[in-house]
């Protein structure tokens, strides 16, 4: 692994006890947040590997709702998340998995209220980096470390093509892009990590080419 600066290695500024479990966990949850794009009313986050075995002692179950409440890394209601959900009506429930996963630190969280729900595993790799291998059944692959759009679309010719022509019209440099699909021809989810943020113009006008469904921006 290459690191970029000193902080890739010591972790970044958070409430401890571990990057891992905590800062890296609370980039998982505030990842849902940001798609699912409000407050949730309830959320059902299975913990596997060591999460699972220590997800209490090591605050990765207050980190998980501290970012699923949109907290940072930093932020000192971390250590009462829980309490805070509560009071905000959202309902949690942790679920201890014995399923043997690819990476120890994963979790897979569900989120939900009355106008739709969200599906994402996310595994912390270290340091407070992480990476979101599964949204709502599509695999793929975002760090959550730069600014990204997630676009929805049909599987279609030309349609990767013409995301791909709006945004160098715009001068936007792509950094990290994959497609994933269920089926042929069927629905098909882009996933592009970028090197700045991207206005809501351009987000509108990706939403206005022929076959693209939604599409979702993640700010740095």
């Amino acid at each position: 692994m290459k690191y970029r600066s000193v902080f890739d290695i010591i972790g970044p500024v958070m409430i401890g006890p571990s990057s891992s479990h905590t800062a890296g966990a609370l980039r998982i949850g505030k990842v849902a947040r940001s798609l699912f794009g409000r407050e949730p009313k309830w959320a059902n986050i299975s913990l596997y590997g060591s999460f699972a075995q220590t997800y209490k002692g090591h605050g990765t179950d207050v980190a998980i709702v501290g970012g699923i409440l949109d907290f940072e890394t930093d932020d000192t209601r971390i250590i009462n998340a829980l309490d805070l959900a509560e009071e905000r009506g959202i309902k949690i429930r942790f679920i201890e998995e014995d399923a043997i996963t690819d990476h120890p630190n994963t979790a897979r969280i569900m989120i939900g209220d009355h106008n739709g729900e969200l599906e994402l595993v996310g595994i912390s790799i270290g340091g407070g980096k992480i990476e979101i291998t599964e949204l709502n059944g599509f695999e793929l692959k975002l760090s959550g470390n730069h600014p990204a759009i997630l676009v929805m679309h049909n599987d279609r010719f030309g349609a990767i093509a013409s995301v791909a022509n709006i945004l160098a019209q715009h001068e936007i440099n792509i950094g990290h892009m994959e497609v994933s699909r269920k089926e042929i021809g069927k629905l098909a989810l882009m996933t592009i990590e970028v090197d700045q943020n991207i206005d809501d113009s351009i987000i509108k006008a990706l939403e206005h080419l022929p076959n693209i469904l939604k599409v979702t921006k993640i700010v740095d």
